[in-house]
């Protein structure tokens, strides 16, 4: 329920930490009974976690995994899914449920954060066939009581029109599309009363967004997927992207579930506690990595960077895919304390370095390690600890392809 009172959409965001812990665990626990009591459950175990820690031991989900399960049992791969109103397609084929119920894929959260409420108009650019995105917006929307004009994607004239004549004060859609909409407005001597916007699914570059504050317009961005809803979001604070009351967030390394330490970028793994579609430890296949403190808005819940890559960086050397998996596995069957491959060009030949963080390892043997791995040869070079950088890379495509 809006909770305006407070500046805050509900009383869930200003939370203690141990009471959010103590609150998404129990919430855990029922969605791991709900999946354990599926027809298809794949989890292994069979009792309650004792603390959020303990997620960890549970398998990562893939969107390949989501694939498969699907094409054998369509549309939702026999998984525990309930109160379907709508069925979605992602790339792939995907297919997501989504539902009706209030705000069901929790983005009033992040409209509340950015001022959009009663009183407002949304012109909703997401698009409204076969993804979810369009409806994704428009259910916040409704939660924070803003009118949506669902104008979805293209038919700039028409989309100029229609924010003219109806007066639409806020704009959701992806960064850029917005000033297409403001520059054909130009052109044709409109003045339009947008005075925020809510963007996602591509890059909002800094210059655009003081394009966006140049004209009077505070632009916030989110971090939501088809399958899993609102996921992080900004406030007017613009420190970082704050976490959902509504997903516990994990940040691995790539190719494992092994959480990394605060701050290391990593993959980001998310669990649902959607008890309709409850996915458990499921890979984005996004970078990113949790920030210390609290946001200055007084919103309590952790913070990841936002978006830093992807996660997903399989590549192939002299004509041989090198998968995150196989570094990690390097990483765990030599004890060392990091690796990263890199890909070069020699002339017109493939060349793979692994560089290691040991202290007095030996060359010969690590490189034997490599193969045995990667089924590559490769040369092993030795750096300080702590000297690789913390970007999320485990495999480093450093080749030209112009």
């Amino acid at each position: 329920m809006l909770d305006k009172s407070q500046g805050h959409f509900d009383a869930l965001e200003t939370r203690s930490a141990d009471q959010r812990a103590a609150e998404q665990l129990e919430a855990l626990n029922a969605q791991l009974a709900r999946v354990r009591a599926a027809e298809d459950n794949c989890l292994p175990g069979d009792g309650a976690l004792g603390d959020l820690g303990e997620l960890a031991r549970l398998p990562v989900l893939r969107k390949s995994d989501l694939v498969a399960w699907q094409a054998e049992k369509p549309p939702f791969g026999g998984m525990a899914v309930s109160n379907v109103a709508h069925v979605f397609q992602s790339p792939g084929p995907i297919y997501e449920p989504g539902g009706v119920s209030h705000d069901w894929w929790r983005m009033g959260r992040f409209l509340h954060a950015l001022g959009i409420g009663a009183g407002d108009i949304v012109q909703n650019c997401f698009g409204y066939h076969l993804t979810p995105a369009g409806m994704i917006f428009e259910s916040g929307a409704r939660a924070v009581g803003a009118a949506v004009l669902p104008a979805g994607v293209g038919q700039t004239e028409l989309q100029v029109r229609a924010a003219k004549d109806i007066g639409c004060t806020a704009y959701a859609g992806t960064p850029d599309y917005l000033k297409v909409i403001l520059d054909h407005a130009d052109e044709v001597g409109e003045t339009l009363a947008f005075t925020r916007a809510a963007v996602g699914g591509g890059a909002l570059f800094p210059s655009l967004r003081q394009e966006y504050a140049d004209r009077g317009i505070t632009c916030l961005q989110c971090y939501a997927t088809a399958d899993l809803g609102n996921i992080a979001y900004e406030s007017k604070a613009m420190e970082g992207m704050i976490l959902d009351e509504g997903v516990i967030v994990e940040i691995v390394r790539p190719g494992t579930g092994d959480p990394v330490a605060d701050g290391e970028v990593g993959e980001v793994v998310v669990t649902s506690l959607n008890p309709d579609y409850p996915l458990i430890r499921f890979a984005t296949g996004d970078l990113s990595a949790m920030m210390p403190g609290q946001s200055p808005c007084g919103r309590t819940n952790a913070r990841i960077k936002g978006w830093m890559g992807r996660a997903d960086q399989t590549t192939k050397i002299k004509g041989m895919f090198v998968r995150p998996e196989q570094v990690a596995e390097f990483v765990a069957k030599t004890g060392i304390a990091k690796a990263r491959v890199i890909a070069r060009r020699d002339g017109e030949r493939d060349v793979m370095v692994v560089q290691v963080e040991a202290d007095g390892a030996d060359e010969a043997a690590l490189a034997d390690k490599v193969k045995a791995t990667m089924k590559l040869s490769g040369r092993v070079e030795i750096v300080a600890p702590g000297s690789l950088p913390n970007d999320g890379k485990v495999i480093d495509d450093q080749r030209s392809y112009d």
